[in-house]
């Protein structure tokens, strides 16, 4: 029974510091690979909210242009359309695009953007009196830049509006809308 004993007692022995460190070593490797599907979980949900802001500022682009179309043709009837187009083609050019800034239902007004001096005009900024984003002076830098462009198309009474946000945060990215506005005072046969 005495051999027995010290037999039971010889594998009864502590872990050993070879073990102990192996143990460590796991547990290390595995609490840095679940922190690491932790950052980019975080890291995804960010880029996604941008995504989705970026891309209800894009429909807001192009809700401008349509809104300052039926406000001037409400207001001045089937004339303002060629005025309106005019304007906003000459403004609004696939090469610098533009930027709107509604102060009311019936005055908008229409900002040319330059890269050239690194000026404000196209980068939006979120307006702390009224909440929301908008191109105000004296607002907080958002990150996002809209560019809005109107080309004339081949059917007679149409344009086409193309609204494009573009962001810095992060990895950065843009986001592009496009949709054809007609005149529908006098729209063709």
């Amino acid at each position: 029974m005495k051999t027995f004993f010290k037999k039971l007692k010889r594998q009864n022995k502590a872990f050993t510091l070879v073990e102990t460190l192996v143990a460590i070593a796991i547990f290390t490797i595995s609490i840095t690979a679940l922190m690491s599907v932790l950052g980019s979980g975080i890291s995804n949900t960010t880029y996604a909210k941008t995504k989705m802001t970026a891309t209800y500022l894009a429909q807001e682009g192009i809700e401008y242009i349509r809104n300052a179309r039926d406000s001037l043709i409400l207001k001045d009837g089937s004339g303002a359309w060629n005025g309106f187009t005019t304007s906003l083609i000459n403004i609004c050019d696939d090469n610098s695009g533009c930027g709107f800034n509604f102060t009311d239902i019936t005055n908008y007004a229409v900002y040319e953007c330059d890269d050239t001096d690194n000026s404000n005009d196209c980068k939006l900024k979120i307006d702390q009196t009224n909440g929301g984003y908008d191109m105000v002076v004296g607002g907080v830098d958002s990150g996002f830049t809209r560019r809005i462009s109107v080309a004339e198309m081949m059917t007679e009474g149409e344009i086409k509006v193309t609204s494009t946000v573009s962001w810095t945060q992060g990895a950065g990215g843009s986001v592009t809308f496009s949709e054809s506005l007609f005149n529908w005072i006098e729209l063709p046969q």
